[in-house]
C-alpha cells in the first residue's frame, strides 16, 4: 500500500476521534491531553503526506516511462532465457519445464496447437559464444545474447520483412489504380470525371511446412550438459536459414514449396531482363535507373543487390583497359558493400555454355519491403521415440509454417544471362 494512503487513513481516524468530546462542555484532563496529541499527530502527518505524494509521483513517472517500453520487453525477456536443452530433456526423459521456458511454452501453446514443445523463433537465433566446432561440443559457458533473427540470412539482407502470424492468412491490399489529375481545359471546363481506385490483395497462407530432423545420441545428452543448447541451435537455425532463403527465391510454388520471387517472377509480375551478355557496371546501372523512374527508388544507395560469387570474380577482375579499376570499383561507390549479398543457395549456380547466372535487386520503397515471409506461430518441436530407442537416443523433428509473397513488383528486379567469360 502506498505511504500516502496509510498517511490519509491515519488521518481519517484523527479526525473521527474527537466525536465522543463534542458535546463535553468540560473535558476531563485524560481527554485534554489526548485532544493535544492527537493534534500534535495531524500536523505531523500532514508534513508527512506532502512528502510522500511528491515521492510517489517521481515513481509514478518513472513506471509510466517505463510502461511506455515494456510492450517491446515483455515478450523479449522470457524469451532471452529459454533454453531449448529443457525441451531435449522433457522430450527425452519426460523432465518438467521450469522458469522462463516453462512460462514461454505455456504463452505459445495458450495462442495455437502444437503436437510437440512449441519453440519460439527467437530462441533459433545465434547467441554469442557458441561453438563451432563439429561432433559433440565441449562444454562452454555462455551468455544468453540474442541477435537478429537470422542475421546473416540473404533474404534479411535483401530487405525481406518477417512477419509472425498466430493462425489464419494476412494480406496487404497494394494500389494498382491509375488515378490522374487533370487540369481543366478553360475558365468554364471541368476537370475530368472520376476513376476507380482499385486495389490487389497480396496474401500470405499457411499452406508451405518445412521441417527438419535431429539426433541426438545418448553421448551428446550425457555429456555436452549445457552446450547441448548452443548444438540444437546452430543445427536447426542453419538448416531453417538456409532452407527459408532458398524457397523465398527459388522456391518453385509446388511440392510443398513457396512461390520464390525469382522463379516465380513471372507470377508477380515482377520484371525480368535477359541480357545474354557479360555483366558491367553499365547493366546494373540501367536495372538501378529504371527503379528510380518507376519511383521505387530515390538513389542507387537505396537498392539492394543479390550476385553469385561467379559473378563478383568476374567484374572484380575485369579491369577497365588501361587502368586497375575494374567494373566492381565502378559499382561500389553506386551501391554499397554493405547492400551487396553474395549468395550460393539463393540463387541457381552458373549453368549453359558460356555459363551464365542471375543477379536480382530489391528496394523498399515508402517503407515497404519489397518482400513478406510469414511464420506462422513458434517452430513445433516434436519428439519420435521409437525411432532410436534401441541406442538409447533422441530424434526431434522441428516443423514451421512459412509463406512468401511480394507486395509491389516494381520493386524488385531479375537479371537473367549474366555470362562468365
Amino acid at each position: 500500500m502506498l505511504d500516502s494512503v496509510k498517511i490519509a487513513r491515519r488521518q481519517s481516524e484523527i479526525r473521527q476521534a474527537p466525536a465522543g468530546i463534542v458535546g463535553k462542555e468540560t473535558p476531563s484532563a485524560d481527554e485534554t491531553r489526548q485532544m493535544e496529541t492527537l493534534d500534535g499527530e495531524y500536523r505531523s502527518n500532514e508534513t508527512r503526506y506532502r512528502a510522500a505524494l511528491i515521492c510517489e509521483d517521481s515513481e509514478r513517472r518513472e513506471a509510466g516511462a517505463d510502461l511506455d517500453t515494456r510492450d517491446g520487453k515483455a515478450w523479449a525477456d522470457p524469451v532471452a532465457g529459454f533454453e531449448l536443452r529443457q525441451v531435449a530433456l522433457a522430450l527425452d526423459e519426460g523432465r518438467a519445464l521450469d522458469g522462463r521456458t516453462a512460462e514461454v511454452v505455456a504463452e505459445l501453446r495458450s495462442k495455437g496447437g502444437y503436437r510437440g514443445v512449441p519453440v519460439p523463433w527467437q530462441a533459433l537465433e545465434q547467441r554469442l559464444g557458441e561453438t563451432i566446432a563439429s561432433g559433440t561440443p565441449n562444454p562452454v559457458a555462455t551468455m544468453p545474447i540474442i541477435d537478429r533473427l537470422f542475421p546473416d540470412s540473404v533474404a534479411a539482407r535483401m530487405g525481406a520483412q518477417m512477419i509472425a502470424i498466430d493462425s489464419g492468412g494476412m494480406e496487404w491490399p497494394v494500389v494498382t489504380s491509375s488515378v490522374a489529375a487533370v487540369w481543366a481545359d478553360g475558365e468554364t471546363a471541368n476537370v475530368a470525371g472520376p476513376t476507380v481506385f482499385a486495389t490487389t490483395d497480396r496474401a500470405l497462407q499457411p499452406n508451405n511446412t518445412l521441417g527438419v530432423q535431429m539426433r541426438i545420441t545418448r553421448k551428446a545428452l550425457k555429456q555436452s550438459g549445457a552446450a547441448l543448447e548452443d548444438a540444437v541451435r546452430r543445427d536447426v537455425n542453419s538448416a531453417m536459414a538456409q532452407a527459408l532463403d532458398s524457397a523465398i527465391f527459388r522456391g518453385t510454388g509446388a511440392n510443398g514449396q513457396p512461390l520464390g520471387v525469382i522463379a516465380g517472377a513471372a507470377t508477380y509480375g515482377i520484371a525480368a531482363t535477359a541480357l545474354a551478355d557479360v555483366p558491367d557496371w553499365a547493366t546494373f546501372r540501367a536495372a538501378i535507373a529504371a527503379f528510380m523512374a518507376a519511383n521505387a527508388a530515390a538513389s542507387p544507395g537505396q537498392v539492394n543487390l543479390m550476385l553469385r560469387p561467379e559473378v563478383w570474380s568476374y567484374l572484380d577482375g575485369a579491369l577497365i583497359p588501361g587502368t586497375a579499376v575494374s567494373e566492381w570499383d565502378r559499382l561500389l561507390p553506386a551501391i554499397p558493400a554493405a547492400n551487396v549479398a553474395l549468395a550460393t543457395h539463393a540463387l541457381a549456380a552458373p549453368t549453359g555454355s558460356p555459363l551464365s547466372s542471375s543477379a536480382l535487386l530489391t528496394t523498399a520503397a515508402g517503407g515497404v519491403a519489397p518482400i513478406f515471409v510469414g511464420l506462422w506461430g513458434a517452430v513445433d518441436l516434436i519428439r519420435d521415440p521409437f525411432s532410436d530407442a534401441q541406442s538409447g537416443g533422441l530424434r526431434l523433428t522441428a516443423l514451421a509454417t512459412a509463406d512468401v509473397t511480394v507486395a509491389r513488383p516494381a520493386q524488385l528486379r531479375v537479371l537473367t544471362g549474366l555470362y562468365q567469360e
